[in-house]
């Protein structure tokens, strides 16, 4: 009889662990998150990709980052540093260029280019020396410049900086192509 119990406890207990559970997804501007970066916590630091979905100036680098795979990959641990072109910056790109890239056909493309964007390393701005030539994800090099207190990224202003829990998205004024 006691056994019987004890499975029935532990049915139940399982039945209610499993009761009402929802899918671990939340759509947050359009962005599906789901494994590592659906997590729900709104007491730790956002990663970069958290960090880039509450600004309302890159709903455009979002939506690359959603088109081409790369937002797991950018809310995991890391660390990162996160070169992030504002909406404006991608509007100064030729017209049609956006759209393009975005279509699935180009994915492999606009990986290259969001990737020539991320370091695998967390530094701050300050970090950065004038004439510094640093590695990106994507295999190829940016140079620092810094000038009147400012740091440029091949020739592309820092405008802020936001410590994130897994690296640093520095918000630039301009997309940076790969060469």
């Amino acid at each position: 009889m006691k056994s019987v119990l004890y499975v029935l406890f532990f049915v139940i207990i399982m039945a209610s662990c499993t009761s009402g559970e929802t899918a671990n997804t939340a759509s947050t501007d359009e962005v599906v998150l789901s494994g590592q970066e659906g997590v729900k916590d709104d007491e730790s630091q956002k990663d970069v990709v958290k960090v880039a979905i509450a600004s309302p100036d890159h709903t455009t680098l979002v939506a690359a980052v959603t088109a081409a795979d790369l937002v797991t990959s950018l809310s995991n641990a890391g660390p990162f540093t996160v070169f992030a072109p504002t909406n404006a910056a991608f509007e100064k790109l030729p017209k049609g260029t956006v759209e393009d890239l975005l279509k699935p056909e180009n994915k492999s493309k606009l990986e290259t280019i969001l990737q020539h964007h991320v370091m695998t390393s967390a530094l701050a701005a300050d970090f950065f020396q004038d004439g510094q030539s640093m590695g990106m994800v994507d295999g190829s090099n940016v140079t620092f410049t810094v000038k009147d207190g400012s740091t440029y990224v091949d020739g592309n202003k820092i405008l802020g900086s936001v410590k994130a829990s897994n690296g640093w998205v520095h918000v630039i004024d301009t997309v940076i192509l790969p060469k």
